[in-house]
């Protein structure tokens, strides 16, 4: 077994990013667990957006009232949507941000009630909410689950759900 320290480095950088890898295809976010946050650390590099790029939410419209379950369309322009996993140039998919905020640009959205991944390329979506005022967001990610840089976003809109 070679010990050399710059082989060890090498070697560990080398699994971390077959692990994200592997864990951005099929729809499934990488962990951002520790080997997530390590591959961020350790330099792992952001697809960059084209300038101009944009992703909005088409409906609902800001302040609108709905009944759940609420059927949301995405919209982007100056990117192409693709599935998780895919790494080509200019392309990403959606992420819906319900009652928060991303926490981390430079970090895998994470999945859970509040982030939605949209990871099969999916352009709209029917969500179920509780009654009451709710933020929506969209976020792209590349095939990684990461935002670009600079991050595509929409603008937050306010729903009332009844």
């Amino acid at each position: 077994m070679n010990r050399n320290p710059m082989f060890l480095a090498a070697t560990a950088l080398l699994a971390l990013g077959a692990t994200s890898l592997l864990a951005g295809c099929g729809g499934e976010p990488p962990a951002t667990s520790a080997a997530g946050q390590q591959n961020a650390a350790a330099g792992m590099s952001r697809s960059v957006s084209r300038p101009g790029a944009t992703v909005f939410i088409i409906t609902p419209t800001d302040g609108t009232t709905v009944a759940s379950p609420i059927s949301i369309k995405f919209g982007v322009s100056g990117i192409e949507v693709a599935p998780a996993g895919t790494y080509d140039a200019n392309t990403g998919h959606h992420h819906l941000i319900i009652d928060t905020e991303l926490a981390s640009t430079e970090q895998p959205i994470p999945k859970d009630a509040q982030h939605m991944h949209f990871g099969k390329g999916q352009t709209e979506a029917s969500v179920e909410l509780e009654p009451g005022r709710h933020t929506l967001q969209l976020v792209l990610g590349d095939g990684n689950h990461v935002p670009h840089q600079p991050p595509v976003v929409s603008q937050v809109i306010t729903i009332t759900v009844e």
